[in-house]
């Protein structure tokens, strides 16, 4: 059994692994259909939306796909690690998409909280990819509020998060999933977490502080939201969102 090594440097909850370059390799190992999840917000999104906010930007591969999807959008990407929005800058402007990029260094707690006004207002849509679930679910709530009075009438939220499972039972078979998927890359689930790094609380980010997926959609209701969805589900993965009514103020 290999051990995690001493020298594991300290991270951000969201960070994942202690080196960045291998990000974007080990969390394809790590997560089932991770591509497929990330596309199926680029693909709800429409098409036409001239302003986008992303929540937790991490290494940009969610930003690319959303660009890709919405040619004419204008994206603000919020991160707090400042090392991921180096990192996604450099992966943006070599896409040739720094036109139409603004990275800002900001935590999105500070944000839920009114507490950071660098990221503007009146959004077409709201994206957010394996980052909320860091908040407790008194933050989740207020961030679902404040993404809610952010959007514009017609707007669209959609996240990608693991959820917590509804049964001790599931949460069995979520890890199998997940074992028999890196054993079909070639790995195994130790050795992709042996490559993670440690990390502790920062801002308004804890470790894992998941929810049901049903807990999800109550919240966005309670938010305000008129309409709810889950476009993509994958054992204990998920994308799921709401939109706002046309006629809302």
């Amino acid at each position: 059994m290999q051990s995690m090594p001493e020298e594991t440097i300290e991270i951000f909850p969201g960070e994942v692994f202690a080196d960045v370059t291998e990000f974007d390799s080990s969390i394809r190992q790590l997560l089932p259909y991770y591509d497929e999840m990330l596309g199926a917000i680029a693909r709800c999104l429409p098409t036409d939306a001239s302003r986008i906010l992303e929540l937790g930007c991490g290494t940009g591969e969610l930003s690319l796909k959303v660009m890709e999807c919405c040619p004419s959008a204008q994206l603000v990407g919020i991160d707090y690690s400042p090392r991921m929005i180096t990192f996604v800058r450099s992966k943006i402007e070599s896409a040739g998409y720094a036109h139409r990029w603004r990275g800002v260094e900001m935590d999105f707690g500070e944000w839920a909280n009114n507490q950071g006004s660098e990221a503007g207002t009146g959004f077409d849509a709201v994206v957010s990819s394996l980052a909320i679930h860091h908040l407790s679910d008194e933050m989740k709530l207020k961030l679902f509020g404040q993404i809610r009075q952010t959007l514009n009438p017609g707007g669209i939220f959609w996240n990608a998060d693991p959820v917590l499972p509804e049964s001790p039972q599931l949460s069995e078979f979520y890890q199998k999933a997940r074992e028999e998927w890196c054993n079909s890359h070639g790995t195994t689930l130790e050795d992709v977490r042996s490559k993670m790094g440690r990390s502790e609380t920062h801002g308004y980010s804890h470790h894992d502080q998941l929810a049901t997926l049903d807990a999800h959609l109550q919240m966005l209701k309670t938010a305000g939201f008129e309409s709810v969805a889950v476009p993509w589900k994958y054992y204990g993965l998920a994308v799921f969102g709401g939109w706002v009514d046309m006629k809302s103020g």
